[in-house]
Formats: C-alpha cells, sequence, structure tokens
C-alpha cells in the first residue's frame, strides 16, 4: 500500500517529503520574507534617492548644505563692504565686478541686486531639486507597489492552490492513482473568466493556462469548455489554439480532449497518418481494458466515419493483424480456470522453446483470449516448466511488431505501471526526447495510475520521474508535464 506522503499531490521543484502543514508553513514563511526584503530594499532606494538629489548642489570639499549659500555670503560681505565704504564717505572703489569705476550708491545696488537674483536661482534650484524628489519618490513608490502587489497575488495564487491540492489528496482514500483529482471546490463559470483574462489582450499568461487546466480533471475541463462557450460564445479549444503553440500547445489540446476520444484520435492518426505509428497501436490496445476498447471503438466510428476494425486490417497484416484485432474485440475469458493453467503453460513451451520453429497461433489464442488473472497463473507455471521467463521465449520466438505486441501485452498483464514506467524511461533516455510517447502516456495515465508508475520509475532506475521530466523537457510544456507528474519523490523511499 503506498504511503500517505504519495497522495501529496504538488508540481513544484520544493521536496515534498514534509507534510502539507508544514508546506504551508514554509510557503507564508517565504512570503513574508519576501515582503520584508522589498520593504528593506524601498527604504534603502528612498533614502538613497533623497540623499543623492541633496548632494546634487554641493560644492566639492565644502560641508556647505545649499549651493547658492557660498554665493549668498559673498554678497553679504559686498553689501558690507559697500555700507563701509558709503559710511567712510569715499567717492569711488574698485571692486569684483570689474576695472570700472562706480559711485558707492551704484555699488550698492548692484550688489543688491546680485543678492536679489541670487534668491532667485536659489529658490528656483530648490524647486527643481524638490519636484526630482517628488518625482523619484512617486515613481520608486508605485514601481515598489505594482512589485510588491503582483508578488503577493501570485504567492497567495501558489499557496492557495498547493493547500488545496493536499486537502483534497488527503480527504480521498487511497483507491484513486492519478495525480490529476477532481478539484474540490470547482466552479466552471469561474474558471472559464479566469481562463478568458488570462488569454485577453496581448500576449497569454501561459503559467496561468498550465496551472489550472492540470488542476482540474478531464470531466471538469469539459465542463469549463461548455461554460466558456455559453459565456463568450466562443470555443475555448479554438481559443486556445490561438494563443498557444508548439509542444506546449498540443499538450493543452490533449488534456482538453476527453480521454475516449483522446486514445481514438490517436490510432486515427496513427493510421491514417504517413505509414503506420505502430507504437500507438501496441501501446493502446495493449494497456487499454475490455470496455475501454469498446469505447473507443464506438466513438472512432462516431467522429472518423470508419470502423476502426477495417482500419487496422487495411493497415496491417499476418499474425500481428489478427492479435491486435483479437485485443480489439474484447473477448477475453473471465476468472482463472484452475484446470488449464498447466496445460497452456505446457502448449506455449511446445509451441516455442521446445522445437524448431514457432507457432505463433498458440502464442496469439492464449495471449489473446485468457484473462489476466489466470495468465498470471500461467506464466509462474511456464517459467517453472522451462526455467526462463515467457517474455524471453517470446524474444527468441518471434520478431518485429509481432514481438513488440506480445511482450507488451505480457508487460502489461503483470503490471501496467511498470509497463509505463518502462515506456516512460525509453522516451527520455536516448539520444532526444521522444515527445509523442512522453505526452501520450502523461495525459492519458494522469488520472488513472500516475503515482503508482512514479513509484515504479524511482524503485527500478533510481530517479524520480519529476526529476527525470525537468531534465529532458524545458518552458510552458516542461512545466505542464511536472504538473501532471503530480510532484517529485525520494529515491529509496520506496
Amino acid at each position: 500500500m503506498p504511503s500517505p506522503r504519495r497522495y501529496l499531490v504538488a508540481s513544484t521543484s520544493l521536496p515534498l517529503t514534509l507534510s502539507w502543514g508544514w508546506n504551508l508553513g514554509l510557503y507564508l514563511g517565504m512570503l513574508l520574507l519576501l515582503l520584508l526584503l522589498l520593504v528593506l530594499l524601498l527604504w534603502l532606494l528612498l533614502r538613497q534617492l533623497k540623499y543623492s538629489v541633496g548632494s546634487l548642489g554641493r560644492l566639492p570639499g565644502r560641508s556647505l548644505p545649499d549651493p547658492c549659500l557660498g554665493l549668498t555670503l559673498r554678497c553679504h560681505i559686498f553689501i558690507l563692504e559697500d555700507l563701509l565704504l558709503c559710511w567712510r564717505s569715499e567717492t569711488v572703489a574698485k571692486s569684483d565686478f570689474g576695472s570700472v569705476w562706480v559711485e558707492p550708491h551704484e555699488r550698492l545696488e548692484m550688489s543688491a541686486h546680485l543678492l536679489e537674483n541670487t534668491f532667485s536661482e536659489k529658490m528656483l534650484k530648490s524647486r527643481r531639486r524638490r519636484n526630482l524628489y517628488h518625482l523619484s519618490y512617486h515613481l520608486s513608490y508605485h514601481l515598489a507597489y505594482h512589485i510588491s502587489y503582483h508578488l503577493a497575488y501570485h504567492l497567495a495564487y501558489h499557496i492557495s492552490y498547493h493547500l488545496a491540492y493536499r486537502l483534497v489528496g488527503l480527504s480521498r482514500n487511497s483507491n484513486g492513482e492519478g495525480s490529476v483529482r477532481p478539484f474540490v471546490h470547482f466552479n466552471a463559470k469561474q474558471d472559464a473568466e479566469f481562463l478568458h483574462k488570462a488569454m485577453k489582450g496581448i500576449g497569454t499568461d501561459e503559467d496561468a493556462v498550465l496551472m489550472l487546466l492540470t488542476g482540474r480533471s478531464n470531466s471538469q475541463r469539459q465542463e469549463i469548455k461548455d461554460a466558456y462557450k455559453k459565456s463568450y460564445r466562443k470555443d475555448l479549444l479554438s481559443a486556445l489554439k490561438s494563443e498557444l503553440e508548439g509542444l506546449f500547445e498540443s499538450l493543452i489540446v490533449a488534456l482538453m480532449t476527453p480521454p475516449v476520444s483522446y486514445d481514438a484520435s490517436l490510432l486515427h492518426k496513427a493510421l491514417k497518418g504517413v505509414g503506420t505509428d505502430d507504437d500507438v497501436l501496441v501501446e493502446i490496445l495493449a494497456s487499454r481494458s475490455r470496455e475501454q476498447l469498446k469505447d473507443i471503438s464506438k466513438t472512432y466510428k462516431k467522429e472518423f466515419g470508419a470502423k476502426l476494425e477495417k482500419d487496422i486490417m487495411s493497415d496491417t497484416s499476418g499474425h500481428y493483424e489478427k492479435l491486435l484485432l483479437l485485443l480489439l474485440q474484447g473477448n477475453r475469458e473471465e476468472g482463472v480456470n484452475e484446470g488449464k493453467i498447466e496445460k497452456d503453460a505446457k502448449d506455449l513451451f511446445e509451441a516455442g522453446a521446445s522445437k524448431i520453429g514457432t507457432d505463433e497461433e498458440v502464442f496469439i489464442s492464449i495471449l489473446g483470449k485468457r484473462s489476466h488473472e489466470h495468465l498470471r497463473q500461467v506464466f509462474a507455471a511456464y517459467k517453472k516448466l522451462s526455467g526462463s521467463d515467457i517474455e524471453d521465449c517470446i524474444k527468441s520466438e518471434t520478431t518485429g511488431n509481432l514481438e513488440n505486441l506480445m511482450v507488451a501485452i505480457v508487460k502489461c498483464i503483470r503490471s501496467v505501471p511498470a509497463y509505463f514506467a518502462e515506456a516512460l524511461y525509453g522516451s527520455m533516455r536516448r539520444a532526444g526526447t521522444d515527445d509523442g510517447t512522453l505526452m501520450r502516456i502523461m495525459v492519458s495515465r494522469s488520472e488513472v495510475d500516475m503515482l503508482d508508475i512514479r513509484e515504479v520509475f524511482c524503485r527500478t532506475y533510481k530517479a524520480s520521474l519529476y526529476n527525470t521530466i525537468q531534465e529532458d523537457t524545458k518552458g510552458d510544456y516542461g512545466k505542464a508535464l511536472l504538473y501532471l507528474c503530480g510532484g517529485n519523490d525520494t529515491v529509496g523511499a520506496f
């Protein structure tokens, strides 16, 4: 049984080994620390501006607080000197005004006029400094206000978002193994309005789009789509396609598609595109349940106007085609037939490893018709009989697409999460990332068994799926995949 920690669904690179209460305290502490640093930065900025503006008029090497004070003192000296000259009744005097002889009273008037101009210049400079100070103050204030507002808003949004996810994870029982759960306080109209604002105007808030859509189940996304159509008379999927691009667009479109329709569209593209994408055929037909395959066939016919069975027959052949059709028909037996376990194991051994050549019909019949519970016991009996696993026999006796399909069936019968964990590892640990496989698995398994896939991946490859995705992807596309992953895991914790 998985540990409770695995149900604390989160989508940040912060350590997730703590409980949700500790994580909430960590988030709030970070918020308070950032706000404190912002206030300190604002105070230092205003203080620096104040001293910078105040020091503009200071003379080098002087401690005068005003740029005009030295000149004012000189004018005072001139006036006192002129008063002294007038008191002594001197007729002329030599002054700093030039080598012009002037009367004492004229010299006094000129000094007074200079003093008046000095005071006017002083007031003008003082006003300019004051205006510059107020402009700098208001500019800094508004800049700091907007920064702090948006920072607080986004932090509060992230905190509430992750806290809600943790509460959802703790409130659900252990039957759900998906990383994406239905949002508890869901409101389709509000979410539609939120997406509309995120796409409104110049540019798109991709973070808002990916956080909301990865935080809602597929059925809730369909309700958002309907609410958006009703409120804005536009198709949400078309609006998203017009605003997004590249792999991120493809991922969001996949998330907005119902699971059955998504599988049907993948099969249609695999069969009707350039060549046949056998990897998609093998993955879907080997891993989906009998009920899912029936729904896929109905949806395929409804959306594309053709029978899936006929399209498979036109694009494949031989034993590979026969096994695909047998899986699609979903005619597996139910339960375990104790009397056939040893016989099936012996038939498989005699059809392959015990003779030259291979009787593929025996493998197709047993692998395509027996129940999963029955086949697990057959595989155990086969290993006891032959000394090797059934996968080794298949790989030595068959080749090509038939080999890949049979091996995939055996792996899915043993463990579907292990099958997808291996597929995810192969999609990223090669020359270049197989984004098609990566995206397909992350979308289709996010509400089914992603937490089990993460556990198997971490235990098998000694690395977390979260970190592996983070190393191989980037941008909004990578962020969205990390949200679908649902959190990080500690190697050795399983």
